[in-house]
């Protein structure tokens, strides 16, 4: 299992965006990057910093998802018919972990990961603690006994910064179905994400 071994909001600084559209994101108040020389005047990227500054945001916004494992997503999505871009997209969002936070189970995606790893997340109906497993649509996502309990879960589902998308349909407050595999314009991204630069970066 892969862990983040840097804090998570210093890509969000990195980067100079809210990528999780959370309220008490540092960048909120300091736009500039982290570290001593974050307020330095920034020089103009070449065309593969663009790439490479698309690709680790993507990749950041999906949480502790290793290089190894986003390159293979990428390798499997350029094998599918379509675009590939989309294609990437569709299999990032089909993770376990990711389909429990659209279900508004975890207030973070790190917490959606800790929330499967440690076997609170049933895939109908049988318990799974592997938070990259590929689901299928009309797979139905549901929380356990205990985790039912969690403040964690319940402060979730409070949450006003944002809503269950239409591809994961809830059944209650305890259970999702997985309706479709979405596309880049259903999935609702705080920032603006390219992954078109994403394939550019992977197939030079």
């Amino acid at each position: 299992m892969s862990k983040r071994t840097a804090s998570k909001y210093k890509l969000d600084r990195r980067m100079g965006e809210n990528i999780w559209g959370r309220p008490k994101s540092p960048v909120n108040k300091r736009e500039y990057g982290p570290g001593q020389h974050g307020q330095r005047r920034k020089g103009k990227l070449s065309d593969f910093g663009i790439q490479l500054r698309a690709k680790q945001k993507l990749k950041g916004y999906y949480g502790d998802v290793t290089e190894k494992q986003f390159k293979r997503a990428y390798f499997e999505a350029s094998r599918m018919k379509g675009d590939t871009g989309q294609n990437l997209i569709g299999l990032l969002e089909r993770r376990l972990d990711m389909v429990v936070y659209r279900a508004k189970f975890a207030p973070t995606i790190f917490a959606a990961r800790q929330l499967v790893s440690h076997g609170h997340i049933r895939v109908n109906g049988q318990k799974c603690n592997i938070a990259s497993r590929q689901i299928d649509v009309n797979d139905e996502i549901s929380l356990g006994s205990k985790a039912k309990e969690m403040a964690l879960v319940i402060e979730a589902q409070s949450l006003a910064e944002r809503d269950i998308p239409e591809y994961v349909v809830t059944d209650g407050n305890d259970k999702v179905t997985f309706v479709r595999v979405p596309t880049l314009d259903e999935v609702p991204y705080p920032v603006k994400m390219e992954p078109n630069l994403v394939v550019e970066f992977y197939s030079r």
